[in-house]
């Protein structure tokens, strides 16, 4: 049986080219508000190294992630048919390691360039992700009947807090 047209959204259709819009804008758009001063020598310094940080945990984090999922890699929210839960890994650390590891990125390549606007577009799609994975989570509590006990002890995005 054929998938429904991919305006109807029924695997998720929307999640993703919204997610890639905010990609094109976190790499590519306008990094601060015109008008708002640069930051400062230490601010800028601090934003290297910790954005430096975030984006090789988070690279490490997606890439495992990656791996980890295999051939079941989709990027809707409807698994694959045959797809098993996968608890080992990189998710054992959190429940959505590639949005994970994007996000690490996304934050991290804000805080390396110092952009106010790209440190926004990144928070954009944290509340993309989080609302992608809220919903994603519905669809695979009821495919996998483990899966409410994994929930319950690994974190959706954020490993260890969120």
């Amino acid at each position: 049986m054929p998938n429904p047209p991919w305006w109807k959204n029924s695997r998720g259709e929307l999640f993703v080219l919204c997610q890639f819009a905010l990609f094109a804008l976190i790499i590519f758009g306008p990094r601060t508000l015109p008008g708002l001063s640069p930051w400062g020598e230490a601010a800028r310094l601090a934003g290297r190294v910790g954005g430096g940080l975030l984006l090789a945990t988070g690279l490490l984090l997606g890439l495992a992630g990656l791996l980890n999922l295999g051939r079941n890699l989709t990027p809707f929210i409807t698994p694959k048919t045959g797809s098993v839960l996968l608890e080992q890994g990189a998710y054992r650390l959190v429940r959505h390691p590639i949005y994970s590891g994007l996000l690490q990125m996304a934050f991290g390549w804000g805080l390396w360039v110092g952009g106010v606007l790209t440190l926004a577009n990144a928070l954009l799609l944290f509340l993309l992700f989080d609302r992608k994975a809220r919903r994603e989570e519905e669809i695979l509590r009821t495919v996998f009947p483990g899966y409410a006990a994994y929930a319950r002890r690994v974190r959706r995005l954020i490993p260890f807090i969120y």
